[in-house]
């Protein structure tokens, strides 16, 4: 089937199911940028960290003789969502806007290019994840720029007590809190050995979880896809889910889901944390937030919690991506301010203070910003606990849908299309013949909207 437009009505209703410290960088104020400047920004999960990036802001604004006014909008009920859509619709609302995930490839419409920008800023700093222009460079032009807070890779988050007990697995030997890793350990660490690991595991009591539903937290399925090779969509945008790497990975979820709880099928985004902080399992896939809360809820889960590498899969070892970018609308007053601030937010300095203020959750989307953050080393208890939760191996953050057409991939994604076909096999007992089948048919769907 040859690629084919998205109806953005039905586009839009397949989103609305999921998302006191100095800063010494230097700035250039241009001819233009006084005035108001009006951001609407995501709220941070993390308790104080929006109160630290409206510090940032408003202090550049007032070193700058910009008035920065900065609205912190909630992703809970989609309102961050339900907003940027008002704005677009009325053209008016903020100058710059939160792009979680698909809202650039959604507005791309309604988001001013920022190729100077997002160049100046990789020239400046270096290269940007791969995964970037993945979300943000739509139609030949860059519609985002990167972030300060917000993005964040889903690690595997494990106990490392209960690895070595029962499936006799050092995790913190394989993945240290150090440079000097094992490669024949790491090479080991395949999704057929962590298979065996999740029998144990399960046997133990104490199994691996991870959602498997109609909810952003099950992406975990769609990096494991990719470490099969398995597509559902190509990136010339054919439908290419009947395919021998696509019934290789269902039939591993077969097996894999053997060792999980019954009970995934009905998770939400919150129920993978509250099972690993309460003691029952011994394994997720997340950010780092589920730690932070069990460092206050549950002490002695958290003293013995890990953050560490995918397993390796036919194709390569790869991690779910959750990135966040930040554009400028086109019916923006005040683009000039709106353009000197997303230069100055990609500043290191900046980016440090934000990812200090969420306990080490925000994840850099410039490579180099990685570098001699303290954060993630000094995190504790236990010593090291943060220390692999950025990529510091041959993982690869992966966009779920990918290697499919932004486009095409948000469809797949906010469908839940993967999950769908996965609950089919594992939990309905349905074919893999007949589950790539309904497959095939949404899919078809989506080219056809």
């Amino acid at each position: 089937m040859k690629k084919a437009s998205i109806n953005r009505r039905k586009f839009v209703k397949g989103v609305s199911a999921v998302g006191g410290y100095t800063i010494a960088a230097p700035y250039v104020k241009t001819a233009h940028s006084a005035g108001k400047l009006l951001l609407g920004i995501w709220s941070h999960w993390i308790p104080g960290a929006d109160d630290m990036l409206r510090h940032i802001l408003v202090k550049w604004g007032e070193k700058n003789g910009v008035e920065v006014k900065v609205d912190f909008i909630t992703s809970i009920g989609n309102k961050l969502l339900l907003t940027a859509q008002a704005e677009s619709r009325a053209k008016t609302g903020h100058d710059i806007f939160s792009l979680p995930t698909w809202f650039g490839t959604m507005f791309k419409h309604r988001l001013d290019p920022i190729d100077d920008v997002v160049e100046d800023i990789i020239n400046k700093h270096g290269p940007l994840l791969d995964s970037a222009r993945f979300y943000a460079h739509l139609d030949g032009h860059w519609r985002g720029a990167p972030a300060p807070t917000g993005s964040f890779f889903d690690s595997f988050v494990s106990r490392f007590d209960l690895f070595k007990e029962h499936a006799g697995i050092d995790l913190k030997e394989m993945f240290p809190a150090n440079e000097n890793r094992n490669e024949e350990l790491i090479n080991n660490w395949t999704y057929d050995t962590f298979l065996i690991a999740a029998e144990k595991l399960y046997k133990a009591g104490k199994p691996f979880g991870a959602t498997i539903g109609a909810t952003p937290d099950s992406r975990w399925l769609s990096s494991l896809f990719t470490a099969y090779g398995a597509e559902l969509v190509n990136k010339d945008g054919d439908i290419s889910v009947d395919s021998d790497s696509v019934r290789e990975v269902l039939e591993y979820l077969k097996k894999l889901t053997e060792f999980m709880p019954k009970s995934v099928y009905a998770w939400d985004d919150s129920s993978n944390n509250r099972w690993l902080i309460s003691g029952e399992g011994s394994v997720i896939s997340n950010p780092a937030s589920a730690w932070a809360v069990a460092k206050r809820d549950n002490p002695n889960v958290a003293k013995n919690l890990w953050h560490h590498d995918a397993p390796r899969g036919p194709k390569g070892r790869f991690r779910p991506d959750n990135s966040q970018y930040w554009g400028i609308w086109s019916f923006a007053q005040n683009k000039s301010a709106a353009k000197d601030l997303l230069r100055y937010v990609s500043e290191k300095s900046v980016v440090d203070a934000c990812v200090e203020a969420s306990q080490g959750y925000d994840i850099p989307l410039i490579i180099s910003h990685f570098k001699d953050n303290k954060t993630w080393v000094d995190a504790s208890p236990p010593d090291g606990v943060l220390y692999n939760y950025p990529m510091r191996g041959d993982e690869v953050p992966v966009a779920p849908g990918y290697p499919a057409p932004p486009e095409i991939a948000s469809q797949i994604t906010t469908q839940y299309i993967i999950a769908n076909l996965v609950a089919r096999i594992t939990s309905k007992g349905q074919s893999i013949k007949k589950g790539i089948r309904w497959a095939e048919n949404e899919l078809e769907g989506i080219m056809r909207g």
